[in-house]
């Protein structure tokens, strides 16, 4: 026997959960999936741009409001191995909050909307029924459960449940490892820093109590060997940066902060859909270093939502479900996708050694390289 529910949403982190919130609030029948306990720390830059701000407030999620209070920034720099550096406006106030902390106010505002959230919870099987349902196999402390629901949602970021076919999805053939740990003792000024190292790059930002998020997207075949935690590959990173070397010996991480994934993939296009929609990183990895993940996944999310809650409500069928949502993440992602992919191909080229010295000649260029990889503000959004 199945349990009945409008929409199920797999994946509980950002994307998921704010799109399973917008769901319930809309009045349908909503559960959120996750294997894992929540809330937990994620491999995450923690930072949230503008954009992720106003998306957020649109959600009515007020950081500043919590007790909780989040750092800010107005600026970024960037670092070479070679000890130059490019500076540039932020193009307005970022937030730095930890994921644990942004989970755990995203699964209270989804609680109170009536979310039935379910984690600790393996997803096995998804079937589509021939009236354009679905059916999901579950697993729960060992027992089958099974759900069926007009409307499925893939949150699951990079990594598929098990059970779930693999399909052909356009991805980089470089393969990468995120890592990432809070770190005290670190003083970070209102802004993020980017160290380019050997393989990759490494990002610092502050959070809340005074702390700061380390996080490193990296090459996996330039770690190998370098060991296996989460400490001797950001050890490892520092070896070809200076810079790098002597803002981590300031630090000590704080326990229990330390986090990795391997391996990733950035894409080459948008993957919106295949036997239902994707959002956030299940529908693009983006190169950490060009945009801010938090706001694609919000953004995602709420279109994903909005076709959703049409579909639900009979406004649509199933064919103008798929038709627009997938119209609207390609609209949205696939040039800044493909922006994203020039500036990462530059940063990593080997003139970038000179990079500082022209964003000196030219003072345009830094500020270019931080908003060209930006989403636009999302103030045409409207209840």
């Amino acid at each position: 026997m199945s349990m009945q529910m409008d929409a199920i949403v797999i994946g509980a982190g950002i994307a998921g959960t704010s799109s399973a919130l917008q769901l319930a609030r809309a009045g349908h029948r909503t559960l959120l999936l996750d294997r894992q306990q929540f809330p937990r720390h994620k491999t995450c830059g923690e930072f949230m741009s503008p954009e992720t701000r106003e998306m957020l407030e649109y959600l009515d999620i007020y950081l500043l409001d919590n007790e909780v209070k989040p750092s800010t920034m107005d600026h970024a720099k960037i670092i070479m191995p070679s000890g130059g550096e490019i500076a540039a406006p932020l193009p307005g106030p970022a937030y730095g909050i930890s994921r644990f902390e942004l989970d755990r106010l995203l699964h209270e505002q989804a609680t109170a909307a009536g979310v039935q959230i379910a984690t600790r919870t393996a997803v096995t099987d998804i079937k589509q029924l021939g009236d354009q349902s679905y059916e999901v196999i579950t697993q729960q402390q060992g027992k089958p459960v099974h759900y069926r629901a007009k409307a499925v949602i893939g949150a699951y970021g990079t990594k598929k449940p098990r059970g779930i076919p693999y399909t052909q999805e356009e991805r980089d053939d470089t393969v990468y490892v995120g890592v990432k740990s809070h770190f005290q003792g670190i003083m970070v000024p209102s802004r993020v820093e980017l160290y380019f190292c050997d393989g990759g790059y490494v990002g610092i930002s502050p959070i809340e109590d005074g702390k700061v998020n380390v996080a490193a997207l990296l090459a996996l075949d330039v770690v190998q060997g370098s060991g296996k935690s989460v400490p001797d590959i950001l050890e490892a990173a520092t070896r070809s940066n200076m810079s790098l070397r002597k803002r981590m010996e300031a630090g000590t991480p704080v326990p229990g902060t330390q986090v990795s994934i391997a391996p990733l993939r950035l894409s080459d296009t948008p993957n919106p859909w295949s036997d239902y929609p994707h959002i956030g990183d299940a529908m693009m990895m983006l190169p950490p270093l060009c945009g801010d993940g938090m706001s694609i996944a919000l953004r995602s999310s709420l279109l994903c939502s909005h076709w959703t809650d049409r579909y639900l409500l009979g406004e649509i069928g199933y064919t103008e479900w798929q038709e627009g949502y997938s119209n609207a993440a390609n609209q949205t992602f696939t040039q800044l996708l493909k922006r994203a992919r020039r500036i990462q191909k530059l940063a990593f080229a080997k003139t970038n050694r000179f990079y500082p010295g022209i964003a000196r000649v030219i003072p345009g260029l830094a500020s270019y390289v931080i908003k060209s990889t930006r989403l636009s503000e999302s103030g045409s959004l409207t209840r």
